[in-house]
């Protein structure tokens, strides 16, 4: 199992590629500029982000995946293969589960210490903006591994835009466009509930949400959704839980100006 965590680790640094990397970057500020962080009014912004990157990375492959091994072998102990495969919509929840609690904790990390280090007293709409910039920290690094295997693979772009929509969607590009829109929007929702006092509730909510997003595999292997169904479970998903992140932070900016509005 070590030898895996390794490999899973040494993968993010394989076959990079400047289109791979440069989509991965164009991904993530297309969603990233709608919270409108102060990246360069506030440069340490740009350290939640690369470090959240590393710290995901470290704890996807030497948390996470021990725990599902674990999880599954558990599980094993109780029901035979057999048993688990025909349920595997139940089956799968509890690595599902782990996905989302294991990586929205690691991206919260910068988070907790800028909080910290503020007298654990940030305005809400700043703790959005870092949970943002740590969301899409590690967004665009799992985006650019993901895109560079897709060029390694043998992959061009010429193909893509001959191919058209269809090549987006099967070709895997649609689905890391909205995966680091889903990535920025829970640590989004997570920072926000932290500066509200609420952080271990919205890091639940943060964590269910992304295991929302990783159950369409399931979903897809138990035969219930097709490719396509999947690419659009994950964009409807992504979609409704950024609007739900840039409506909490409409809402604070109302609120925040509103008295100096009604100011003589």
């Amino acid at each position: 199992m070590i030898d895996y965590m390794v490999i899973f680790f040494k993968s993010f640094f394989q076959n990079p590629s400047a289109l791979g990397i440069g989509l991965a970057i164009a991904f993530g500020a297309v969603w990233l500029a709608g919270y409108r962080p102060p990246l360069f009014k506030k440069p340490w912004l740009w350290a939640v982000l690369v470090s959240s990157a590393f710290l995901t990375l470290a704890a996807a492959s030497f948390i996470q995946i021990p725990l599902q091994v674990w999880a599954g072998q558990a599980l094993s102990h109780f029901w035979s293969q057999e048993v688990l495969t025909r349920w595997i919509l139940l089956a799968a929840i509890p690595s599902i589960l782990l996905s989302g609690l294991v990586q929205e904790g690691s991206k919260l990390v910068p988070v907790v210490v800028w909080w910290r280090r503020s007298g654990k007293n940030i305005d809400p709409k700043l703790g959005l903006a870092i949970g943002a910039v740590a969301g899409a920290g590690f967004g665009i690094f799992e985006a650019q591994w993901a895109l560079n295997d897709i060029f390694a693979s043998g992959v061009t772009w010429e193909a893509v835009q001959s191919g058209g929509f269809m090549a987006l969607i099967y070709g895997g590009f649609w689905e890391r466009f909205f995966t680091v829109a889903a990535h920025i929007a829970f640590s989004a929702l997570a920072g926000y509930g932290l500066a509200k006092g609420w952080g271990w509730q919205f890091y639940l909510i943060a964590s269910v949400l992304h295991g929302l997003l990783n159950y369409s595999v399931i979903l897809f292997y138990a035969g219930r959704f097709t490719i396509l169904h999947v690419e659009i479970y994950i964009a409807v998903l992504a979609v409704l839980v950024t609007a739900w992140a840039l409506w909490l932070r409409w809402r604070k900016r109302a609120a925040t100006t509103e008295p100096e509005i009604s100011s003589p």
